[in-house]
């Protein structure tokens, strides 16, 4: 594969395996350098989550009770999952554009592995997310919110937050290719995850709910991955009732299994899948 402006190229020279990790590297700088040259989609990255810490912290916070707790740390694990859950949507959103352009088929032109494309677009936003943990988090501490474990456990749930928006990206990474223009992609996503991070505990605790939403809540795949965050970063309020599921009771094995079926059922479906757009 040819190397972008500034990147050395790669003997062809590597095994497969080799060779399949340079492609990967390649593309996934290319995807940075594409956000240097566009600076606003950095921007936009990083002044949303500043946005929600902000807004949930002195808006609602006088207006709902965490007993024993202080709402401002009871709500920043549920932003920080909002915004990875939403940030893993760039992958199938930057995708069905560069399907749209045409970018993929002067991929389809050079001697790389079909696949690195894929790697590089979710590594890349991987990074991203990244950067918007390292803000929230900065600008968290600011307001007041506090992590009450040790160092190793706070990076626990970072890693936990990262990989678990990594993994849906393939998700969303195959949405993008099965789509016909970026904005339906941006449309069904929404709908998909504005119910999935709002209808949890990611805002207010799920035993406040209604009965029928309560229960969606506590199946809800995002309210594992809000209470794994608040576990490990020592957020969950004292006296809190367990949950009524079983990934409540034990978030943070149930986030690792959901992280593993989700790679090992969509990263082979969005690696077919863009073979076939490929070669027809």
């Amino acid at each position: 594969m040819s190397a972008p402006a500034g990147v050395a190229p790669v003997p062809r020279t590597l095994g497969p395996v080799a060779q399949w990790f340079s492609d990967g590297w390649i593309t996934t700088r290319r995807n940075l350098i594409k956000i240097r040259r566009v600076p606003d989609i950095l921007v936009f990255t990083t002044l949303q989550p500043i946005m929600f810490v902000l807004l949930f912290s002195y808006v609602y916070a006088g207006s709902i009770d965490i007993p024993g707790s202080s709402y401002k740390e009871f709500i920043m694990a549920g932003i920080f999952a909002q915004t990875v859950v939403f940030g893993s949507t760039f992958s199938g959103s930057a995708i069905a554009n560069d399907l749209r352009d045409g970018i993929i088929d002067r991929f389809r032109t050079l001697p790389m592995r079909p696949s690195a494309v894929l790697v590089g677009r979710t590594n890349g936003d991987l990074l991203i997310n990244a950067l918007s943990m390292v803000v929230m988090m900065a600008t968290g501490l600011i307001v007041g919110w506090r992590v009450h474990s040790s160092p190793l456990e706070a990076l626990a749930a970072v890693a936990l937050l990262l990989g678990f928006a990594y993994a849906l990206s393939w998700v969303m990474a195959l949405l993008g290719m099965s789509v016909r223009s970026p904005e339906v992609i941006n449309n069904v996503s929404f709908l998909v995850l504005f119910p999935l991070t709002f209808i949890s505990n990611a805002f207010v605790p799920s035993e406040n709910l209604p009965t029928p939403l309560r229960v969606f809540a506590e199946l809800n795949p995002v309210s594992a991955l809000v209470l794994a965050a608040r576990t490990l970063f020592g957020n969950v309020p004292p006296h809190a009732p367990p949950g009524g599921s079983w990934t409540l009771q034990h978030p943070i094995p149930a986030v690792l299994i959901g992280m593993a079926v989700l790679l090992v059922v969509f990263v082979p479906l969005a690696i077919r899948r863009f073979g076939r757009i490929t070669t027809r």
